[in-house]
């Protein structure tokens, strides 16, 4: 038995992409007459060619009566290849619009695969490339979404997708913008030239806009230089509030001290590498907070001349400080606090979540078109918050728990899997495993002769950091996230991509791998807290970090975003990235 890393939608979507790509003109509207329900029966009778014709004229029936989610059904499971070139487009028009209304962005990709041989009017041609844009982007694939806005806006000279284009250009792995710019058309390399400038600018925002004006004096006509995408404008108006002196609560004894020591080696580095590069030095002061009392430990960091804090790390103290109206200086908590929201004006919290994993791994699963889904989790009180977070988030979407089981990490897998596939046969696997437990499963469900492909989906705990090509080959197929600095093939397409090279060498090369993950922690709490005002003043910011992309929830709870990977070979690989699907043409 195989174990599926993609899953169907996946699968579709390479089918799609690699059919081909190149012809156009125009479409002609005509109004939908008949009976939906008696179309749809006429069409289970009739040749391919016709009973795709009917079908079409069914779903438009139905979208104009409001029966938009049935319309989305019929419209998705059209051959669109049966159908005549003219109807082919107006498939297109409707499939996007049906996708996009009904938050399906797999169908509005699947209405553009072939945009350039669809015969629309250029009008249309560029609502739909728009389209195909924004579902890109909701289903991450970045640059893949970059290149259809570029291209938009070669062909209409649009600068109103500033804000769009740079929303995209601005979440590219630094990998991914050298891609793009081989090649590339001017108008390009001038955006990607921006992404890196304000990237580099690494939170100096005095340094950015000295580079900038360089910028807009290399590429006056530009459409970002005659409108500056919104988010680098809203820079303006922290020009003075550069961060740099940081406070950094820290326990220096208890059960926390050795998860403090990590952090704070990850923040040393980091800052004497970002002094060494010649960055303008940002002074940190460390201060011990085993005793607690917080409002003792911020008058002591005000005292020191700090503008903002890192810490605390206790998740009991970040809960204490969420439950204040406000926290006296701007802070950035090294945890998740318990309460469903964080009422505290000024505090952001950040942390290695696997909760957050869990539910990025139900939104992947659903993406792929998974609708089963069974549960192997440990069976202690981390388990049970992790599951719990998976469940929540799949069932949000829709989707159904087949099985949801609980292990004992002492024993062996065999058992636990056997139970997690039962009877009901789900299509997904998510698993929440330390290495060891992780490398039975795979084995387990090939003993079992599972019959249909079924996708297993894990968190990052499965992979030690490190590859190990030998133990990790009973892993083959298994899809995983992970923090960038973990994967960096995976993630970015090698080392030299990696955001914050210099630190990454030096902690990966002198600090205890167990650590390492804690470590990055503290290079992006570092970046964090020095972009805090930021964070605050212009809302959807992100961090390009060694621990994901990273942005901020309306309550100041710091989301990220993680690369995928599958195992192939014992050895982390990219997971499918659609960009590899589509037309070159922004170029």
């Amino acid at each position: 038995m195989k174990i599926s890393s993609r899953g169907p939608l996946a699968a579709a979507f390479v089918a799609m992409w690699l059919a081909g790509c190149a012809f156009q003109p125009g479409i002609t509207e005509r109004q939908p007459v008949g009976d939906p329900d008696q179309l749809l029966a006429q069409a289970e009778q009739q040749a391919p060619e016709q009973a795709a014709q009917s079908r079409l004229q069914a779903a438009d029936i139905l979208a104009r009566q409001g029966s938009r989610p049935q319309a989305l059904d019929i419209a998705k499971g059209i051959d669109d290849s049966r159908l005549p070139p003219e109807d082919r487009g107006r498939w297109a028009m409707l499939l996007s619009d049906l996708g996009e209304t009904e938050g399906d962005p797999s169908a509005v990709i699947q209405a553009a695969q072939q945009l350039d041989r669809l015969q629309l009017s250029r009008d249309q041609a560029a609502l739909l490339r728009e389209r195909q844009a924004r579902a890109l982007g909701q289903i991450g694939e970045t640059r893949a979404a970059a290149q259809a806005l570029l291209r938009l806006q070669a062909d209409t000279g649009r600068i109103d997708l500033n804000d769009p284009i740079w929303e995209q250009l601005s979440r590219l792995t630094p990998g991914a913008i050298d891609e793009l710019r081989d090649g590339a058309s001017d108008p390009t390399r001038a955006w990607l030239d921006l992404a890196e400038l304000v990237r580099a600018s690494g939170g100096d925002i005095e340094r950015l806009f000295a580079r900038l004006d360089d910028w807009r004096g290399r590429y006056p006509d530009h459409p970002a230089a005659r409108q500056l995408p919104a988010d680098i404008l809203a820079l303006r108006d922290l020009r003075g509030q550069d961060v740099r002196h940081i406070a950094v609560f820290l326990p220096e004894s208890g059960p926390l001290a050795g998860v403090a020591d990590a952090l704070e080696e990850g923040l040393r580095a980091h800052h004497m590498n970002e002094v060494n590069g010649g960055g303008r030095g940002i002074q940190l002061t460390f201060i011990d907070s085993s005793g607690g009392n917080f409002d003792a430990l911020y008058q002591e960091a005000r005292q020191r001349g700090a503008q903002v804090v890192i810490g605390p790390l206790d998740k009991d103290a970040v809960t204490a400080l969420e439950r204040r109206d406000r926290v006296p200086m701007p802070t950035l908590a090294l945890n998740y606090g318990e309460d469903e929201r964080n009422s505290a004006e000024g505090l952001f919290q950040y942390g290695l979540s696997a909760e957050d994993e869990a539910r990025s791994v139900a939104a992947r699963g659903r993406q792929d078109g998974h609708r089963s889904a069974s549960l192997l989790v440990p069976d202690n009180a981390w388990g049970r918050r992790v599951g719990e977070a998976f469940a929540d988030a799949w069932r949000d979407r829709d989707g159904r728990i087949a099985n949801a089981v609980r292990y004992n990490p002492g024993r062996p897998a065999t058992e636990s899997t056997r139970r997690a596939l039962g009877s009901s046969r789900p299509d997904m696997l998510f698993l929440l495993a330390l290495p060891d437990y992780a490398r039975q499963v795979p084995p387990t469900i090939d003993y079992y002769a599972y019959k249909q492909e079924l996708s297993v989906y894990a968190t990052s705990h499965l992979y030690e950091g490190r590859p190990q090509p030998r133990l990790d080959k009973d892993l083959n197929g298994v899809m995983f996230l992970d923090i960038p600095w973990q994967i960096p093939d995976a993630a970015v397409g090698g080392e030299e991509a990696l955001p914050f090279l210099d630190s990454y060498r030096q902690l990966r090369e002198e600090s205890d791998p167990n650590m390492f993950r804690l470590m990055a922690m503290g290079v992006d709490a570092y970046e964090l807290a020095r972009r805090l005002p930021q964070f605050q003043a212009i809302p959807g910011s992100e961090l390009f970090g060694a621990t994901g992309t990273l942005s901020a929830d309306q309550d100041g709870r710091i989301h990220r975003e993680l690369p995928w990977a599958r195992f192939e070979d014992g050895v982390p690989q990219p997971a499918l990235d659609m960009s590899h699907f589509t037309d070159d043409a922004s170029r």
